[in-house]
């Protein structure tokens, strides 16, 4: 399971020069029987004009954290934006203790500057 909280972040950014930051913070729940491992994340982010920028990368804020049943790895990250509004979805590759690997997606979440109306 993959639960995500988003703010926007108004010490880290700088509307006048058109740069909104949002932190995010995702936990990871491991509702499985067997251990899993985070091996790499893939993001689609858009902002409010429709431009969308992919970004992968092995693992999450350095780590590629395995993740026991009952347990959550849970981590704070960040995204800058030339627009107050834009959102952010994609995916984590996990891989089970016999090697093999699958996805856990992550659903389309919003990232909005207060005052912005979409």
């Amino acid at each position: 399971r993959v639960e995500v909280e988003a703010r926007y972040s108004p010490a880290r950014s700088n509307p006048e020069n058109g740069s909104w930051f949002f932190l995010y913070t995702i936990r990871v729940s491991n509702e499985g029987s067997q251990t899993v491992q985070l091996l790499s994340r893939h993001w689609m982010i858009s902002d409010g004009t429709g431009r969308v920028e992919e970004v992968r990368g092995y693992g999450v804020v350095g780590e590629q954290p395995s993740i026991d049943p009952g347990d959550a790895f849970e981590y704070t990250s960040g995204c800058p934006l030339p627009t107050p509004l834009g959102s952010m979805e994609g995916r984590y590759e996990m891989k089970g203790p016999d090697g093999t690997s699958f996805e856990a997606r992550i659903a389309r979440f919003e990232l909005r500057e207060a005052s912005a109306i979409h």
